[in-house]
C-alpha cells in the first residue's frame, strides 16, 4: 500500500492500527487525514517549484492543475511546459488538462490549428481540456458577437476530445451572485472577488450576456454531445441552488461538479437548510469532485502559500466529515458540519476522480 510510504518515520504497528480503526469506521475523523488517500482535484501550478507537489504527498493528497487561458496566468503553452515536468518527475501524484485559444475563432484554420494543438497536448499526458469563462463573457469574433460556448464552430473539438476519451472541464458563468450589487451578495469572497475585478462583474455589465444565457449555452452544448465526459467547475456555475444543480445532473449523465472555491457556498445553504445539502451529497455521492482552486506560482513566498493550503485542506475536512459546528470567514452564521459516510468521502476525494479522469492519478 504505497500511501505508507509518507510516512515510514511513524512506527508501523502504529500505523496500521490507525488505519484498521478506519475501516472498521462508518465515519472519518480528524485524526484520519494524513492517512487517508485524498484527491485536489482543481488546482493550477504556474512553477517549475515542486514544493507544492512535495507538500500535497506528505498530507497524502494528489492533484490535477488546470492549464487556463486566463489573461492573469502565464500563457498556455508555458503552463503547459511546467505540468509535463511536474508529470515526468511526479506522475504518481500529478495529472493535467490543458486548453486552446479562443482568439481569432473565425479564422479557416482555427480548428485545424486548435485540434493541431490538442492532438500534441495529449500526446504530452495532458488528461483533458478546460475551457474557461472569457467564452460567453469576455471573447467577441470579428463581428463583434459574443463567442458562446455552444458555437457550432466549436463542435468538431468537442467531439475531437470525445473521440480521445478525456474530459471537458468548463469554467463557464460565473456564480449568480456575479449579476447581483455587491451589498446583495451572498458570501464574502464573491464580493471580495468582483470588487476587485469590476471587469467581470456582470451587475455593471448589462450589455453583455446573461446569467440565465450562460447557462442556456452549457445545457444547450451538452444536449448536442451526449457521450462528451463535462466536469462543470466550480459546481457548474449553479452552486446558489443543489436544487439546480440536481436537475442538470439528471438531465446529463455524462456531467460532474466540482467544488472548486464553491464550497462557501455549500456552507451557506447549509446555514439554510442542513438536511437538504446532506440528502444532495448522499444522492449525488458518484457526481461530485473535491477541489479548491489553489493557485501555486513564483509570486509569493511558497511557505505563505503552503500554510493556506495546509487551512484550506484541513478546514473542509473538517466540514465534510466531522459533526461540529462551524464558522468559516465567507460565511456571516455558523453552521453544522456535513458528517457525512466514509464511503461518499472516499467518493468525493478520491474515486471520483479516478473515474472521471480515466488513467490519471492512479499508482
Amino acid at each position: 500500500m504505497k500511501k505508507y510510504l509518507y510516512f515510514g518515520i511513524l512506527p508501523f504497528f502504529v500505523l496500521m492500527q490507525n488505519c484498521n480503526e478506519t475501516r472498521n469506521s462508518e465515519y472519518y475523523s480528524q485524526e484520519d487525514y494524513p492517512i487517508v488517500e485524498k484527491y485536489d482535484s482543481h488546482v493550477h501550478i504556474n512553477s517549475f517549484n515542486p514544493a507544492f507537489l512535495d507538500f500535497a504527498a506528505k498530507n497524502n493528497f494528489r492533484l490535477l492543475s488546470l492549464n487556463v487561458a486566463a489573461p492573469e496566468y502565464v500563457p498556455i503553452e508555458i503552463q503547459q511546459d511546467f505540468a509535463v515536468e511536474h508529470l515526468k518527475k511526479h506522475a504518481d501524484r500529478f495529472a493535467y488538462t490543458t486548453s486552446f485559444h479562443i482568439e481569432n475563432i473565425g479564422d479557416s484554420s482555427w480548428q485545424e490549428r486548435t485540434i493541431g494543438y490538442l492532438r500534441e497536448s495529449f500526446a504530452r499526458g495532458a488528461c483533458g481540456v478546460k475551457v474557461w469563462k472569457n467564452i460567453g463573457m469576455e471573447y467577441k469574433d470579428g463581428k463583434g458577437t459574443f463567442v458562446m460556448i455552444d458555437d457550432p464552430r466549436l463542435d468538431p473539438i468537442w467531439d475531437f476530445i470525445e473521440k480521445n476519451n478525456k474530459t471537458l472541464v468548463g469554467h463557464l458563468g460565473e456564480p449568480k451572485n456575479c449579476w447581483l450589487p455587491l451589498e446583495k451578495m451572498t458570501v464574502k469572497n464573491d464580493r471580495e472577488y468582483f470588487a476587485g475585478h469590476p471587469e467581470y462583474h456582470m451587475f455593471l455589465h448589462p450589455e453583455f450576456p446573461s446569467y440565465e444565457k450562460q447557462i442556456e449555452a452549457r445545457d444547450n452544448m451538452l444536449a448536442k454531445h451526449p457521450r462528451l465526459r463535462f466536469n462543470g467547475a466550480h459546481l457548474a456555475s449553479l452552486e446558489w441552488s443543489l436544487d439546480e444543480l440536481a436537475k442538470r445532473l439528471d438531465k446529463f449523465p455524462n456531467m460532474v461538479v466540482d467544488m472548486a472555491e464553491r464550497i462557501s457556498h455549500i456552507q451557506y445553504q447549509t446555514v439554510q437548510d442542513h438536511q437538504k445539502v446532506y440528502d444532495f451529497f448522499i444522492k449525488y455521492q458518484d457526481r461530485v469532485l473535491y477541489s479548491t482552486d489553489l493557485v501555486f506560482d513564483d509570486s509569493q513566498a511558497p511557505e505563505d502559500f503552503l500554510k493556506h493550503a495546509d487551512e484550506t485542506w484541513k478546514s473542509h475536512w473538517a466540514f465534510f466529515t466531522s459533526d461540529q459546528v462551524m464558522k468559516a470567514p465567507e460565511v456571516s452564521e455558523k453552521f453544522e458540519a456535513l458528517h457525512l459516510p466514509r464511503v461518499v468521502i472516499d467518493k468525493l476525494y478520491r474515486k471520483n476522480a479516478e473515474k472521471w479522469f480515466p488513467l490519471t492519478l492512479t499508482q
